[in-house]
C-alpha cells in the first residue's frame, strides 16, 4: 500500500462490512473509531445465511468482484487456523424446481470459468452424503465445490479484535448514530447521547438503513430492501456440511451444531405492522422445517429455536454501492447484498481507497453515481421485494 498522512475515520455500523473496513483501516494505519448503534452482529449480519459464492448469473464485474471475495476468505483461513469452526468450504449443492432447469444456469457458470460440476440424483450420495438424494430434481443438480459458509458473529468478533489491536477505538450500544454534515463536508459524526466524535472521514455501513441516513442527507439511493428472516434450529443430532438451495429451503449448519434456514417463499409470508414490527406465522417457521428435513438424508425432525428477523439490505439494482457519496466530501458508504460474501474483499478495498485517496478499478462499476438515472427518472424507490433475482448471501 502507498505512503499515507494519518487521518481519523469513524467508521458507522457494527456489521461485516463495518467491522472489515475498520480492521483494514487501522491494519493500515489509519486512527480508527467504530461505532455501532446497538451491539455487533445484531443487524443483518446477525441472520444471514451467509453461504460464499458467485453462484448464478451476474454481471462480469460483479462476478469478479465475488471472485476475489471467496478468495479473501481462503486468505483469512490460512492465516487464522482457528477460524475452521466458523469458516468452511465445503461445497454447495443447488437445482431446480417447479418445471424450471438449472442447464442454463450450468452453462453460465462454466462459461464463465466457475467451478460448477454436474450431477445426476444417484451421484449426489458420493458427493454430498448429508443430502437426500430422493429430494433431487430429477434433471440432477450443480454442485460447486469451492463455495462454502461463514458464521459472521464469529468472523465479526474477530475483525474487531484485530481492529482494537491495532489501536482502533470501539464506541458500542451508541444510539442513532448520525452523520456530522457541514456546509458539503462529512466533519464527523453525532451519537445518540447528542455527543460529537470529529473525524476527518466518514463510512456510512449501516446496512438496510443506509438509504434512510442518506436521505436525511439529501442523497437518494434507489432501494429494494424486503423485511426478511431466517429460522435458527435447535441443534441437530446429524452432520450437516453442504450449503444447500434447494427449491424450498436454504440450508447452512452453523458451528454449534444447529442449522440456519430461509426461502423465497417463507419471506412473503412476513406480515409487517405499521410500526415496523415484523411478525412470520408459525405455519411459515414448520414449513420451513419440514422442507429442510425434507432434503436432508435421513429426514431428521427438526425443532425451532429462534427467528432472526429484520431488513435485508439490497440496492434497487442489486449490484453494492460502494465508495464517495458524491454530493458530501469525505463520506463514503457501503450498501449491499450478499455481504457475507462480499464482506472482506469490500472492508479491504474501501479501506484501501480512504487511505490512499486512489480509486480502486475493482469497485468503478458499483458507485453511487451509477444510479443517478434511476433517480432522476423517478425510480428511486423500488417496492420492497421488487428485485427478485437475488441469490441468498
Amino acid at each position: 500500500m502507498s505512503e499515507i498522512a494519518s487521518q481519523h475515520v469513524v467508521v458507522i455500523g457494527g456489521g461485516i462490512l463495518g467491522a472489515s473496513t475498520a480492521a483494514h483501516l487501522a491494519r493500515g494505519g489509519a486512527e480508527v473509531t467504530l461505532v455501532t448503534s446497538g451491539a455487533f452482529a445484531d443487524g443483518a449480519s446477525g441472520r444471514s445465511i451467509a453461504w460464499l459464492n458467485s453462484s448464478g448469473d451476474r454481471s462480469r464485474d460483479y462476478h469478479y468482484l465475488r471472485l476475489i471475495a471467496l478468495d479473501r476468505y481462503r486468505t483469512w483461513a490460512e492465516r487464522h487456523p482457528e477460524s475452521r469452526a466458523y469458516l468452511r468450504f465445503d461445497g454447495a449443492l443447488k437445482w431446480a424446481g417447479g418445471g424450471e432447469s438449472f442447464r442454463q444456469t450450468f452453462a453460465y457458470e462454466r462459461a464463465a470459468g466457475y467451478d460448477a460440476v454436474w450431477v445426476s440424483r444417484d451421484e449426489v450420495a458420493a458427493i454430498a452424503p448429508d443430502v437426500d438424494a430422493s429430494a433431487v430434481a430429477d434433471e440432477g443438480a450443480i454442485y460447486n465445490a469451492g463455495e462454502g459458509w461463514v458464521n459472521l458473529p464469529d468472523l465479526i468478533g474477530a475483525l474487531v479484535a484485530e481492529a482494537v489491536a491495532d489501536g482502533a477505538r470501539v464506541l458500542e450500544q451508541a444510539g442513532d448514530v448520525r452523520v456530522d454534515v457541514e456546509d458539503g463536508v462529512a466533519t464527523g459524526v453525532i451519537l445518540g447521547d447528542g455527543s460529537r466524535v470529529a473525524a476527518d472521514h466518514v463510512v456510512l455501513a449501516t446496512g438496510g438503513d443506509v438509504p434512510a441516513h442518506l436521505a436525511s442527507l439529501g442523497v437518494v439511493v434507489p432501494d429494494a430492501t424486503p423485511a426478511a428472516f431466517v429460522l435458527f434450529t435447535d441443534p441437530v443430532d446429524v452432520e450437516v456440511r453442504t450449503v444447500l438451495n434447494t427449491p424450498r429451503v436454504a440450508v447452512r449448519p452453523t458451528p454449534d451444531g444447529r442449522l440456519v434456514l430461509d426461502a423465497d417463499w417463507a419471506e412473503k409470508s412476513i406480515v409487517v405492522g405499521d410500526d415496523g414490527s415484523i411478525t412470520v406465522p408459525d405455519e411459515t417457521v414448520q414449513g420451513l422445517l419440514d422442507e429442510a428435513s425434507r432434503v436432508l438424508a435421513g429426514n431428521p425432525k427438526l425443532t425451532a429455536q429462534r427467528v432472526g428477523a429484520g431488513l435485508k439490505p439490497i440496492p434497487g439494482d442489486g449490484e453494492p454501492v460502494v465508495g464517495p457519496v458524491p454530493s458530501i466530501a469525505g463520506l463514503s458508504t457501503l450498501f449491499t447484498h450478499s455481504g457475507a460474501t462480499l464482506g472482506l474483499a469490500l472492508g479491504e478495498l474501501l479501506a484501501e481507497e480512504i487511505l490512499t485517496g486512489a480509486p480502486s478499478p475493482v469497485l468503478a462499476s458499483f458507485r453511487l453515481d451509477r444510479l443517478a438515472d434511476a433517480v432522476a427518472s423517478g425510480a428511486a424507490a423500488i417496492p420492497t421485494g421488487a428485485w427478485a433475482p437475488v441469490a441468498p448471501a
